[in-house]
């Protein structure tokens, strides 16, 4: 059963003003050396709750991708893990391990900029948005600033290559 998106973003925003946000910490990534993935948490309203990008090298933590992080810092400031009624914009479609951690934080959707033929889990490689045998399910909205978050990856994985 496909959770239908809300047809317009919280009053007074938009995807992409959201998606700016996630934009912004995934160039924070590629200058320190990190794949440039970035995400950010808000409210249903559009408060930002948490921003983070990816970390794994930095932190020497596997698990240190941009969800999973902006998760456990939304989780912080909200004093609970539930995140109920939230929106994630992520660069990048998540991974399998931030799918999961994006349904058991029941977080109520994702805007998307890049999909992820390689690794995506919400819709690309797995309808993770809408498991059966779990008790959450999320909306989603793909291809906001989809140009920009896509060119930012291909160039850091050019200039990787030619080191």
């Amino acid at each position: 059963m496909k959770i239908t998106p809300p047809p317009d973003a919280p009053a007074g925003s938009s995807w992409r003003a959201l998606m700016d946000v996630a934009f912004s910490e995934a160039c924070k990534a590629a200058k320190t050396g990190e794949t440039p993935v970035g995400a950010a948490l808000f409210t249903r309203t559009g408060t930002l709750i948490a921003k983070a990008h990816n970390r794994p090298i930095g932190l020497n933590d596997p698990t240190a991708h941009a969800e999973i992080l902006c998760l456990r810092q939304a989780s912080e400031v909200m004093g609970n893990y539930r995140l109920n009624d939230t929106i994630m914009a992520v660069t990048l479609e998540p991974c399998l391990m931030c799918t999961g951690a994006l349904i058991h934080a029941r977080v109520g959707g994702i805007v998307m900029g890049a999909l992820d033929s390689r690794a995506g889990a919400i819709i690309s490689n797995l309808n993770g948005h809408d498991l059966s045998f779990t008790n959450h399910r999320m909306w989603y909205i793909e291809g906001v600033m989809e140009e920009e978050c896509s060119s930012l990856l291909k160039r850091f994985f050019l200039e990787k290559r030619k080191q």
